[in-house]
């Protein structure tokens, strides 16, 4: 949400007496489902970072122009379309309200958390667009949806404050992979265009340094150190149920894994190299899933169960 060398971080708080009207950084979080004094200022303003709502898409070739092989993409394939966001895009504007087959999507990512998720536009019955709050709830993206104002957590999936608070989001199937393993498995795919309408240098990342840290920008209420904060992780739920994969005991394991959570089967196929997995369901189909840092799933999900290999 901010540049990892910046030092101070605005923190843009105006909280009331219990029950009386209370404002933060321009929304109204009289009604919340989360405590307000751990919702934190990232830096940027409301909509500081530019959420995409009109973007551009190219063809592989063109798209080889300005992509690397090693570069991280969010992949999505749906209704027989495919569409990669680029990771380096999506660290400048976290947000892509887009459609896929007609389908309304919502792409982010949390560059503090390392997830990207997509979820489906349409919610109780009406699409809905957001916006980058420029709030952190754990260290996590909180969007805002452009109807109502209601702030929405990125992990949770739902609604925190607002007029719509309570209502969920629906968790799409997405991987993040390399450029070169998603054009390989889906080459008609369309790729986000860097002429995004804003000017930035989408060849810089501006969290250098911060992946490999143990440091973290924003305190979270629950850690745990069996990992490195920032080892990624697979994360899936099952009725209500957690369980984290981390990639360091995926690249242990036979491939593929087969697992069961809450009774029912998984499998899990990870690639080294590229850094990938994706879940499937005992009848093949791949299950929406979370990839993100270790510190984050645990933050949101302390119940987890975790993969480990056993010798």
């Amino acid at each position: 949400m901010f540049r990892w060398s910046e030092k101070k971080t605005l923190f843009l708080r105006i909280v009331l007496a219990a029950g009386a009207l209370v404002l933060l950084s321009g929304f109204d979080t009289s009604r919340h489902s989360i405590p307000v004094d751990e919702i934190f200022a990232g830096g940027p303003p409301k909509d500081g970072i530019p959420a995409l709502s009109q973007p551009k898409f190219v063809a592989v070739k063109q798209a080889d122009n300005f992509m690397k092989d090693e570069d991280r993409v969010l992949g999505v394939a749906r209704n027989g379309r495919a569409k990669a966001y680029p990771i380096k895009i999506l660290n400048w504007h976290e947000i892509v309200n887009d459609t896929i087959g007609k389908q309304a999507v919502v792409v982010t990512f949390c560059p503090l958390c390392g997830t990207g998720m997509v979820f489906d536009g349409k919610i109780n019955g009406r699409n809905l667009t957001f916006g980058v709050s420029g709030l952190l709830y754990q260290s996590d993206m909180l969007l805002y949806d452009r109807k109502t104002d209601s702030l929405w957590s990125q992990i949770k999936g739902k609604a925190v404050t607002g007029p719509l608070m309570g209502a969920r989001l629906k968790l799409l199937s997405s991987t993040q992979t390399t450029w070169r393993e998603w054009k390989k498995t889906h080459p008609e795919t369309l790729v986000l265009s860097q002429n995004t309408g804003y000017s930035r240098d989408y060849d810089r990342d501006p969290y250098m340094g911060y992946y490999t840290s143990s440091r973290l920008m924003f305190g979270v209420k629950n850690r745990n150190q069996a990992y490195h904060p920032k080892e990624r992780v697979l994360g899936l739920e099952l009725g209500g149920k957690f369980k984290a994969y981390p990639f360091s005991e995926l690249a242990k394991a036979k491939q593929p894994v087969t697992d069961k959570l809450n009774g029912a089967t998984v499998t899990v196929i990870f690639d080294e190299p590229s850094q990938t997995a994706v879940i499937r369901d005992s009848q093949g189909q791949e299950l929406p899933s979370v990839v993100g840092f270790w510190f984050a799933w645990f933050a949101f999900h302390p119940e987890t169960k975790i993969f480990k290999v056993t010798q």
